[in-house]
């Protein structure tokens, strides 16, 4: 395969991954800004522009949505993701199938149906809900019509990859300080509920966890549980077992990648929770986030993207 449809694939799939999880950070902000006090309001909508990994933007909510939404200048808003992975599609369309390329394509023509300027919340819900939807869609269309080549296999890594990041930066966001804390939550604790109701786990949580919503139970879920599709450790399978593919292919271009995947792999699976985040939460899971990120450099390089 040439290095070129490879990076097309695998930045098509990191994309629409990308949009997918923007969206549903908007969806949980928009919800808990609800439910909140007026003072707590300001603070979920800049939790969600760093669990997706921007700086903070000065203004109002309104604001934080058109940037993570529809700012063209944003190159990870929901609009761009679309836009560049429909144009990493178009340059490999002949080694998509049928039904992918008219699952981005079409998506990025219903795209131009909603207008930024006529946002009000009822249009916004209705917009994310749609995104969602359709990253569904890709999912499930390239997961059952795409030959298990490598094609499928760059198209697998990208989207968990992407995955992997995001749910660390998650934990991160949302997380590190409540699992700093010595004293277990006498209530539901927010910042985990906030976390389930991102990642659609709170009928998961029910299933592994008893009782209360703690941030080291969510963490664990998150992080540690092979069942859950959204964790960490469900990530790294998936991406070991697709450079493991590969590598049959050409050993020597992905063996720095498959070291540090398989390395990461062997972490997760046979550490705890309190393996991962230690006496420091927010310094640790910085680190987990900067090792997802040199995977990525290393497949990148390996493969000549």
């Amino acid at each position: 395969m040439l290095a070129r449809t490879a990076a097309n694939l695998y930045w098509m799939a990191r994309y629409l991954e990308r949009a997918d999880y923007t969206a549903r950070l908007l969806q949980g902000a928009m919800h808990l800004s609800a439910v909140r006090a007026s003072g707590d309001r300001e603070r979920e909508w800049q939790a969600a522009l760093l669990a997706s990994g921007h700086p903070p933007v000065a203004g109002d909510s309104a604001r934080i949505v058109h940037h993570l939404a529809f700012a063209a200048e944003n190159p990870s808003s929901i609009l761009s993701c679309l836009a560049v992975a429909r144009r990493n599609a178009r340059a490999v369309r002949t080694a998509l199938t049928v039904d992918m390329w008219d699952a981005v394509n079409g998506t990025w023509l219903e795209l131009r149906g909603f207008d930024p300027a006529r946002m009000d919340e009822d249009a916004l819900t209705a917009f994310l809900d749609w995104v969602k939807a359709r990253t569904g869609l890709f999912h499930g269309v390239y997961a059952s019509t795409l030959l298990r080549t490598d094609g499928f296999r760059f198209t697998r890594l990208g989207q968990f990859l992407e995955r992997a990041d995001n749910s660390a930066r998650l934990l991160a966001a949302r997380l590190a300080p409540a699992l700093q804390a010595a004293a277990e939550p006498t209530l539901d604790d927010p910042d985990a509920l906030a976390v389930l109701r991102v990642v659609g786990a709170r009928r998961a949580y029910r299933v592994f966890y008893k009782g209360k919503v703690t941030p080291r139970a969510v963490a664990e879920l998150l992080a540690l549980r092979p069942e859950f599709p959204r964790s960490l450790l469900y990530c790294f399978e998936q991406i070991t077992q697709q450079l493991g593919q590969i590598a049959m292919q050409d050993p020597p271009r992905s063996a720095e990648c498959k070291r540090l995947a398989q390395q990461m792999d062997a972490q997760l699976r046979f550490g705890q929770i309190d393996d991962l985040i230690g006496a420091d939460p927010a310094a640790r899971l910085g680190e987990l986030i900067q090792r997802i990120d040199r995977i990525g450099g290393h497949l990148a390089r390996g493969y000549c993207f």
